[in-house]
């Protein structure tokens, strides 16, 4: 039904906590880089509106560090612009202080938590071996 997939890759140690709130800040990027992915408002039997969500399904995946390193760097080979999240943002506090800190780091240093990318469903796949279902 689709010919893009959208995969959320997290690092596979960290406290449930961090996994909802990087899942939710790498959804987020990639929903603001691709609005078209945003459905049409809900509406239940009562006439009551909610929020409209992706029309698209999403997965997400579990890696270990060292995988997570190996993801980021096919991403950028391939000129994919994805959602990061660094391990160094949970010490900030607001967007602003996000930016700054993510600054600091090169693909090279970065100590990647998350990265959320959509793509071609066979990009994609290439991209993301060797992370498995998020348990």
């Amino acid at each position: 039904m689709f010919d893009t997939k959208i995969a959320i890759v997290l690092r596979n140690n960290l406290p449930s906590w961090q996994t909802l709130n990087v899942t939710a800040f790498l959804m987020s990027g990639i929903t603001g880089q691709n609005p078209e992915i945003i459905g049409d408002a809900y509406k239940d039997r009562s006439g009551n509106l909610y929020n409209p969500l992706s029309i698209q399904p999403i997965i997400v995946l579990a890696a270990p560090e060292e995988t997570m390193s190996t993801i980021h760097r096919r991403a950028l080979e391939r000129g994919i612009t994805a959602s990061l999240f660094i391990e160094e943002m949970f010490a900030t506090g607001h967007d602003a202080a996000n930016r700054a800190v993510f600054a600091q780091y090169a693909p090279d240093d970065a100590k990647v938590v998350g990265i959320a990318i959509r793509a071609d469903k066979k990009i994609v796949d290439k991209i993301t071996k060797g992370a498995v279902m998020h348990p």
